[in-house]
């Protein structure tokens, strides 16, 4: 189903809309109106918007974010740029995505998320997004929405400069499912080969994995490259080393074993296994649930 186009009158002056409108539209109430009443409007970042020498087309612009579910003072804090960005170039912003796809009901997370897309070069900025996804990572137009609504930081990055190199390093890694990138892990296209992908593939090495283990723990994971080192990779090899006393192999075997809560799931399950007595796998002890933990811990594995 083709997405409904978003009305122009929200991002084009009150008073010409106003105007041009029919008396038998007048009174209709408008589909796109925030059910939110106005004294919620920046609730959560306040900003001096609202003043009343504010020009009519910076309050008509504020009033187009909020009407999308965006929070205007928070993106006008993000992207200070679209302060003086004009009516019509957000706009054609807004009417380039939904030719592509993009639903109306998506730029609340879009644009919420990343507020410069809204001041974005369609010519120079947005296109050269789509066609990579179409033509480097073989997404066809239909499933535009699903990869950006996966990760819409894509629509923030320079295809030549992050989307390409990023892709070209991936691949060279080994991770060359191409559909997995796109709709499950897009977050790696969006990352710094340099800051952050190399880093953690160093980390994982310093524990004592070799490198064709880490690519291969990458290649049964590659969320494995989106954890943080210190809030992640640190506390949990901690525990497994230091507490759980089990061998990398395990964990080469299971690097999904990062993906569990430390909290939650890894040290309850691990304290049940001992009290128990029984020899449960690293697999079967985080991924079973409870039901089947339970029956593992009472007829043993």
């Amino acid at each position: 189903m083709p997405a409904t186009p978003f009305h122009s009158s929200l991002c084009f002056s009150s008073s010409s809309s106003s105007s041009s409108s029919s008396p038998s539209n007048s009174h209709q109430p408008n589909p796109f109106l925030s059910p939110k009443p106005t004294t919620l409007l920046f609730h959560k970042h306040p900003p001096p918007l609202l003043h009343s020498t504010l020009s009519s087309q910076t309050k008509e612009k504020i009033l187009c974010l909020e009407v999308m579910g965006v929070d205007a003072g928070k993106a006008l804090s993000l992207n200070p740029s679209l302060h003086s960005a004009t009516l019509q170039s957000i706009h054609s912003v807004i009417s380039f995505l939904q030719s592509k796809g993009i639903h109306q009901k998506d730029f609340a997370k879009i644009f919420g998320m990343c507020p410069k897309v809204l001041t974005s070069d369609v010519k120079t900025d947005l296109i050269p997004v789509f066609t990579f996804l179409s033509e480097d990572l073989k997404v066809p137009d239909q499933n535009f929405r699903r990869a950006i609504n996966k990760c819409p930081r894509l629509l923030a990055s320079s295809a030549k400069d992050q989307l390409k190199p990023t892709l070209f390093y991936l691949q060279r890694l080994g991770l060359k499912d191409l559909e997995a990138l796109a709709y499950h892990d897009p977050v790696l296209l969006v990352s710094s080969v340099e800051k952050t992908l190399i880093p953690k593939l160093r980390y994982l090495g310093s524990l004592g994995f070799s490198k064709s283990a880490i690519v291969g723990m990458v290649l049964r994971c590659p969320a494995l490259l989106t954890f943080s080192i210190e809030n992640n990779f640190k506390p949990k090899f901690e525990y497994f080393s230091g507490e759980m006393h089990r061998k990398l192999e395990e964990l080469e075997g299971f690097p999904q074993y990062f993906s569990f809560s430390l909290e939650k799931r890894i040290k309850p399950r691990y304290v049940e296994t001992e009290q128990s007595g029984k020899d449960v796998s690293l697999s079967l002890m985080l991924k079973s649930t409870d039901d089947e933990f339970r029956e593992l811990l009472r007829e043993g594995a």
